[in-house]
Formats: C-alpha cells, structure tokens, sequence
C-alpha cells in the first residue's frame, strides 16, 4: 500500500521517498548532431529518495525505453511545475 501527502503540488511522499516531476530535453535520434531547433520535451513523475538519484533512474529509463539524445534532464520546482500546466503542454510520460 502506497501512503502518500501532497504539498505544494508536486513532492509526494511515499515509502520509497519523494515522487518529483523532471523535464528531460532530448532529441529524437542519437544518429544527428544536436540542433536547438529540434529539441523536444518530456515529464517524468520519478520514485527517489533525492535530485541525483531521480536524475539517473530519468536518464535510464529515458535511454532504455527509447532511441532519444538525452541532452538535460531538470527537477521542475513549484513554480516552473505550474507554469509547465498552465501552458497546456504538460503531460506526464509514461515510459
């Protein structure tokens, strides 16, 4: 049974730690050069008992269940958490 509390909007606390939502930037193909104008966005809901950790198990799960360039992978804090759902482009991934 997962036991959770919710502050803020984003930071749930759970029996594994805390749930924080990350942004990864990527590109679609490892095959091309990175260019900024094809850099895509995702959002991922990570299990973890801090930044690094979710940072890495982000990038892992990025690299293993897609043929993305991972290219920066970002905590989201409240604000910019909002800001991402008010500009209607905000949908959790589920990989």
């Amino acid at each position: 049974m997962k036991i959770r509390w919710l502050f803020s909007g984003r930071l749930i606390m759970n029996e594994k730690g805390i749930e924080m939502i990350y942004k990864v930037f990527y590109q679609e193909t490892k095959e091309r050069n990175p260019r900024r104008e094809n850099t895509h966005s995702l959002y991922l809901d990570i299990d973890a008992k801090d930044e690094l950790e979710g940072r890495i198990k982000a990038r892992k799960l990025v690299e293993e269940k897609t043929p993305y360039n991972v290219e920066l992978i970002t905590l989201l804090s409240d604000k910019h958490l909002e800001y991402e759902k008010e500009s209607g482009n905000f949908t959790i991934t589920e990989l």
